[in-house]
């Protein structure tokens, strides 16, 4: 936590980076701190963090199947984040996942998956499917409520995962049709495909939960810079809101007041702080860029100060639109805790002179 005894910079010219300064700090990809946040709206950006791993284990050349779920055991990427994977890819979750269970014996006469890789059958015995109780996201942690949770690589998991790897190259046709989008199996043993196939198939999906879920997400990062200056910024009379507006500084085109995503203020003097964290690249930035120098002029005249906290690689791809931002502010950081702690030292310089 930040008082005004704990800083002497007051200097504003310290806090005003670069966009080549700014691209040396930033995060680029959900940090930590965001991560289980966003989870709670869409497992999206976890997913992206945790892509590398996953395919670094479907990459490993093992004997058999079985010897990946010992890898997976040992590996820093939980078990069920790893069935997640498979889920998404395929598209088969929730409805689908209950419909195979009531359906199973009748799909699986034998208790058995027959599939082929590379034109031979293989067999494959399930353990515990099926289950009395339904089967669905949360019964193998793969929901959101659940993702966080530590679930081990048991017999559920494994069968469903067999399925979800193999199902479109069953031998039994219904159970292909069904299953046709279960198809990762079949990049097996070709790095190159598996990554080309897992990469573009997560663009899909991000691009489907995009526009749903940008907004979300993006209230998650506003949420969380206002919590973490309410929480370390230990200054009289502190007023910290979302959505809020500097007086006198207004939109040019009808003389509302211009709203910022967080304000802080003591009563007297007021900080605007723009919030923009972007992993895959849009229009956003260059709003914000297109207003930039107006505001600043405007809070200027008006004695206030404005202040931007950018992050997320889709960010640095405009670095045009970056560097109009990092020029009319007064400070720029990026996100983690120790930028929003520099944060905190620039309001405490602005509150305290």
């Amino acid at each position: 936590m930040l008082d005004d005894t704990e800083t002497n910079a007051t200097n504003e010219t310290n806090f005003r980076r670069t966009a080549a300064e700014l691209n040396a700090l930033a995060s680029k990809f959900w940090p930590p701190e965001l991560t289980e946040l966003a989870a709670e709206v869409s497992v999206v950006p976890l997913l992206l963090e945790t892509q590398d791993q996953f395919l670094s284990i479907l990459n490993i050349s093992v004997p058999d199947i079985e010897n990946i779920y010992k890898i997976i055991n040992l590996s820093t990427l939980r078990p069920n984040l790893f069935l997640k994977h498979l889920s998404v890819l395929a598209d088969f979750g929730g409805e689908k996942l209950m419909r195979l269970n009531r359906e199973f014996k009748s799909l699986f006469p034998e208790n058995k998956l027959r599939y082929f890789v590379n034109g031979n059958l293989h067999e494959y015995t399930f353990s515990e499917l099926p289950i009395k109780s339904n089967l669905n996201n949360d019964k193998l942690g793969i929901s959101k409520s659940k993702i966080f949770d530590n679930f081990e690589f048991d017999n559920l998991l494994k069968d469903v995962s067999m399925i979800l790897i193999f199902g479109s190259e069953c031998e039994n046709p219904e159970v292909s049709n069904l299953c046709s989008t279960c198809e990762i199996g079949n990049y097996l043993g070709r790095p190159d495909e598996l990554e080309k196939f897992v990469k573009q198939r997560y663009i899909i999906v991000s691009r489907i939960t995009n526009g749903a879920k940008a907004n979300d997400l993006g209230q998650i990062a506003q949420d969380f810079v206002k919590t973490y200056i309410k929480e370390n910024l230990l200054i009289e009379n502190k007023i910290v809101v979302k959505n809020g507006s500097l007086p006198g500084v207004t939109q040019t085109s009808d003389d509302r007041d211009s709203s910022f995503d967080v304000v802080v203020s003591n009563g007297v003097k007021y900080v605007g702080i723009e919030v923009s964290f972007q992993v895959t690249t849009n229009s956003t930035i260059e709003r914000k860029s297109g207003q930039a120098r107006t505001r600043y002029d405007q809070a200027e005249s008006k004695g206030h100060k404005i202040a931007y906290v950018i992050d997320g690689a889709g960010n640095f791809q405009r670095n045009s639109a970056l560097s109009t931002i990092c020029e009319y502010s007064h400070c720029t950081v990026a996100f983690s805790r120790e930028e929003l702690h520099v944060l905190c030292k620039f309001l405490i310089g602005v509150f305290k002179n």
